[in-house]
């Protein structure tokens, strides 16, 4: 790999993988794989799903890709399915390449909309590669540090008789954009006491809440999206990742209310790859697999084993500081030094065990984000492994 760029501070362990098949990947030398870490947290129905290398097939040899004067009815059927599971109906959609794309995209038409300078956000959140979301510079972005807010035992919302809360300068507020539950791959969940009451602060001065269910989405946390867990209701929505189950697709959707307040003025914003018809086929078939084989009322018996079982190694071994886990995103925080080494090694020890789980750079996290086709077999296997890995490194 001496010719590419490689992801910063992630360690190459396999370079010469040839072949995957749902939860397995193999290796040019034949060795065999359970993928726990999805790619990267993409795959979120198997690798080379038979319904979607069909789906791909068959619109490739349609259509694959569109210009900006002509389309086909796979977009809108696309469109319509993202605007169904959200709920928003008679909303608009637009299908993008990336999550990373798709919060950017929502930002945008947020801003478009708001006549306020300063969007809120949790400081340990992530949104993507590029963009005001990736910069969060401060005269744009107001970090919320809720970790002090964790424990708090105040009755009834958040209110200004808070000083943290009464900081925040709510009248230059236009907007709210949070990730429920990722925190840069951390896995940490901000209270729903806090986020019920941020959503009904900028909701009440007009503002827009927005969610990036670019990890969290799809079924990943054993709801369609992170955001139901808190019971609120966003008006922008980025999708990405297991949307595509490993193919480059991603949608930013708005709720009908949104596109009212934009009256009529036009996003400009196109790109090559926008509303392509081969993305749209995948991302159609992608939620058609998840309905109809129940993944993920499936993932949420699976999950319940797999941190079940990960508490225990933690009772068992004294090494494993905690568990954080929704659904299938799961966060292994390592009992380590400052050096992070026995994390580091307990890494390279499970690959070469033959399990891959990612680990977060500069941290003592490994993450878990299976497929949600993933078997009870294979997570007893990585249990053994993973309990056997802490014991002799």
């Amino acid at each position: 790999m001496s010719r590419l760029f490689w992801y910063p501070g992630h360690e190459l362990l396999v370079e010469d993988i040839v072949r995957a098949e749902d939860c397995f990947v193999w290796d040019a030398r034949g060795n065999e794989y359970v993928d726990l870490e999805g790619g990267v947290w993409c795959v979120s129905i198997g690798h080379g799903n038979p319904r979607i290398l069909r789906a791909i097939s068959d619109q490739a040899a349609r259509i694959a890709h569109a210009g900006f004067n002509y389309s086909c009815a796979i977009v809108e059927k696309a469109a319509r399915e993202v605007l169904s599971i959200l709920g928003f109906n008679g909303g608009r959609c637009v299908l993008l390449c990336s999550g990373s794309e798709a919060v950017e995209f929502g930002v945008r038409v947020a801003r478009m909309s708001i006549d306020r300078p300063l969007f809120l956000t949790m400081a340990d959140s992530y949104f993507g590669a590029y963009g005001s979301a990736s910069r969060r510079d401060e005269s744009e972005w107001l970090l919320f540090d809720w970790f002090p807010c964790a424990g708090c035992e105040r009755p009834g919302t958040c209110d200004s008789s808070c000083e943290r809360w009464a900081a925040v300068p709510w009248d230059r507020i236009g907007g709210f954009l949070f990730e429920p539950g990722s925190s840069s791959g951390l896995v940490r969940f901000p209270p729903e006491k806090l986020i019920r009451s941020i959503t009904r602060a900028v909701e009440k001065g007009g503002g827009l809440f927005l969610v990036n269910e670019v990890t969290t989405g799809i079924g990943r946390t054993g709801k369609w999206f992170g955001f139901q867990h808190y019971g609120v209701r966003p008006d922008i929505v980025a999708v990405g990742k297991g949307i595509g189950n490993g193919y480059p697709v991603s949608a930013a959707a708005f709720a009908a209310g949104v596109e009212e307040r934009l009256a009529g003025r036009e996003v400009k914003y196109a790109q090559s790859h926008q509303n392509d018809p081969l993305g749209a086929a995948v991302l159609v078939e992608v939620v058609r697999v998840i309905r109809e084989e129940g993944l993920i009322e499936r993932s949420m018996e699976i999950s319940a084993e797999l941190a079940g079982g990960l508490d225990k190694i933690r009772e068992r071994t004294g090494r494993v500081r905690e568990i954080r886990a929704r659904g299938l995103m799961i966060a292994i925080e390592i009992d380590d030094d400052p050096d992070r080494s026995l994390t580091i090694r307990t890494h390279r020890e499970l690959v070469r065990r033959g399990f891959l789980v990612g680990k977060r750079p500069n941290t003592n996290v490994l993450r878990l984000d299976p497929p949600l086709t993933i078997g009870r077999a294979e997570i007893e296997a990585f249990l053994a492994a993973f309990e056997d890995a802490l014991r002799t490194n």
